[in-house]
This record gives structure tokens, C-alpha cells and sequence, in this order.
């Protein structure tokens, strides 16, 4: 069985099927005038809602990929990821340096978690 959780148009916020929950990409929603680091608390606290809505949780988190449209933020993203992240079960982690889909946005997450 597949579940899919916030299903829109386009997309679903997460897809839930043989014990993973996939994460679509999460940005923050209050954007303008906002620190890299305050986007990232944003996007981690939508992770956390996100995962609950699936049946998990962070400490189940297997793997998150961060994209940042500038890695000068990388610093300041791992000042909130570092406060977030349950460090007994931190997951796989990639962060890259990408265009993002509005220059409003400075920082992307998705992430994969068991269920």
C-alpha cells in the first residue's frame, strides 16, 4: 500500500510505502529578510511535522539531502541542523549548492526515514 500525506496537484509532501517515508522537498514559508539559519529552524520544524504526520521521527531519519542556493550559509544552516538533529541516530547527510525553484529561498531539505 502507498499513503501519501499533504497530496497536491503536483506533488505529495511525503510518500509513505514499504516502511520509508520519502520527504519532498521542504523550503520555509516565511521567507524575505529571513537568515539562513532561521530558514533552516523553519524547514526542520516542518520536517518534524511532516514526519509525525508519516509515523516517524527524526531519530528514524535514514538519509536528508540540504541544498542551499549559496554555500556561504553552511555555517549558519549547521548552527540550527546541529541543534535539531538527534545526534545518537544522525542520518546519511549530503548538502550541495543549488539554484532553488525562488530566490527567496536560501535553503532545500528531503529527506528518507523508516517508518
Amino acid at each position: 500500500m502507498i499513503e501519501r500525506i499533504g497530496k497536491a496537484a503536483r506533488w505529495s509532501d511525503a510518500v509513505v510505502v514499504n516502511g520509508l517515508a520519502f520527504l519532498a522537498g521542504h523550503v520555509a514559508e516565511e521567507t524575505r529578510g529571513q537568515s539562513v539559519e532561521a530558514q533552516t529552524r523553519e524547514v526542520l520544524a516542518q520536517l518534524d511535522d511532516t514526519l509525525a504526520q508519516a509515523g516517524s521521527s527524526k531519530a528514524k531519519l535514514v538519509s536528508v539531502t540540504i541544498y542551499l542556493a549559496d554555500i556561504a550559509g553552511f555555517d549558519a544552516m549547521n548552527q540550527a541542523w546541529d541543534d535539531w538533529v538527534d545526534s545518537e541516530n544522525p542520518p546519511a547527510r549530503a548538502t550541495v549548492e543549488a539554484r532553488l525553484a525562488h530566490p527567496d529561498y536560501a535553503v532545500e531539505m528531503t529527506a528518507i526515514a523508516a517508518v
